[in-house]
């Protein structure tokens, strides 16, 4: 009887819960199809780069470019997305999409693919840092209570968890085609970046589809008040943690596993499809988790041994040991995801949902620009695994002073 009523919870939180929009599920469709893409591109990303005769540090630089340019699209949308509709906002950034695949397939020059990379939407991390979170974020808020908000963004952060694993997967594709079609992998991985394109396509169909009400009602609802000072202290801490990430960005880490141990495309992109599998899951069990030992002790206590795993692996000579621990790391790494979300929203009050959504999405985005080119600097000078000590030595401080900062502080709900 316990185990039933167990499942039953469990299957509950998998079902979009009555009086959710149809707006929502669109754009949980387009957060899964753009999940997908990432997938693949964050892999395929630094082989491709090689392919074109660029080297580690340039790969870190165009990982850089694409988050920098990610955080300014985000003060973008802070700055003028609550004033425009949701729909044509979605519209511009999928359209946005299709120019970033059509110019990673059609251009080989480094200035150019930088400066697509700096305006584009490619997105070489595990997580979505693009310029659609802000306003999904408020908008999802909205549409759900205190006691289910961390199921609703858990739903969110499934839905491209699930997609980016599958994604990754389809990483692999370019060796197929080049095995069984006989193309040259240049031109393979440049089929991906067009199916990129295609993909912004299809999302611009979808979006057009959005309802006219999924859009800000109100111009001051973009500001903080009484808490500022709490969203203040959160966004300076998530920055940390997005530095720390930023050394560890899937496509250095995929270029990492590629030269350290000779693994083939094929291999790494099932690495990260079961990489993606298990962070999928693990953001299920944070729902029921959190329920159980809280929003900010979910966040720490399932963050700190994914980083001592990451520590773990940086040092290991074995393949198989270094694949395992970082398989460990990645089923408990992002249960922050959806708890963070849900804790930001739960410490302010309604009206500056919005506002705390930008303000701690944008020092994110910021801070996570300067991790890849580092790291790819390291690489290239031959410590490619500081960057992964680092990552974990850094997060396990931000998740230590972020239980010490926040233990006392009360939920709004």
């Amino acid at each position: 009887m316990h185990l039933c009523k167990k499942a039953q919870h469990v299957a509950s939180d998998l079902v979009l819960p009555a009086g959710v929009d149809s707006g929502t599920g669109r754009i949980l469709a387009g957060r899964s199809l753009r999940g997908f893409c990432d997938g693949y591109v964050a892999v395929i990303l630094p082989v491709y780069l090689l392919a074109l005769g660029y080297g580690q540090l340039e790969v870190g630089l165009i990982g850089s470019a694409t988050l920098f340019g990610s955080a300014l699209a985000t003060i973008a949308v802070g700055a003028i997305g609550p004033k425009r509709p949701l729909r044509r906002m979605l519209i511009w950034a999928a359209v946005l999409m299709t120019a970033t695949g059509v110019g990673f397939a059609s251009l080989s020059s480094w200035w150019p693919l930088l400066l697509i990379a700096l305006v584009g939407t490619l997105n070489p991390s595990s997580g979505d840092v693009s310029l659609f979170l802000p306003l999904e974020q408020s908008r999802l808020a909205e549409l759900a209570t205190a006691e289910a908000r961390t199921a609703i963004f858990a739903r969110y952060s499934l839905a491209g968890a699930l997609s980016a694993a599958i994604g990754a997967f389809a990483a692999a594709v370019p060796a197929w085609l080049v095995s069984r079609a006989g193309l040259e992998m240049l031109t393979a991985l440049r089929i991906m970046f067009l199916a990129y394109a295609l993909a912004g396509a299809i999302l611009c169909w979808l979006y057009r589809g959005l309802p006219q009400c999924g859009q800000s009602d109100s111009s001051a609802r973009v500001s903080l008040g009484p808490s500022r000072r709490v969203v203040t202290r959160l966004a300076l801490l998530f920055s940390v943690d997005a530095f720390a990430g930023g050394l560890v960005v899937n496509s250095l880490l995929s270029l990492w596993l590629l030269q350290r141990f000779g693994l083939s495309l094929g291999i790494t992109a099932q690495f990260f499809f079961w990489t993606g599998l298990l962070s999928a899951t693990s953001q299920l069990v944070a729902v029921p988790l959190s329920r159980k030992v809280g929003l900010l002790n979910t966040m720490v206590f399932t963050h700190i041994p994914s980083s001592l795993c990451l520590i773990g692996a940086a040092l290991c000579s074995s393949v198989w040991a270094t694949l395992t621990l970082l398989l460990i790391r990645s089923a408990l790494s992002q249960m922050d995801v959806p708890t963070r979300t849900a804790y930001v929203m739960s410490v302010v009050t309604p009206p500056e949902r919005p506002a705390a959504a930008s303000f701690t999405a944008v020092p994110r985005s910021l801070a996570a620009t300067i991790g890849p080119m580092l790291a790819g600097a390291m690489m290239a000078s031959g410590y490619a695994g500081v960057p992964l000590v680092a990552c974990g030595v850094l997060k396990i401080t931000y998740d230590l002073t972020l239980l010490r900062a926040f233990r006392r502080v009360k939920l709004v709900q």
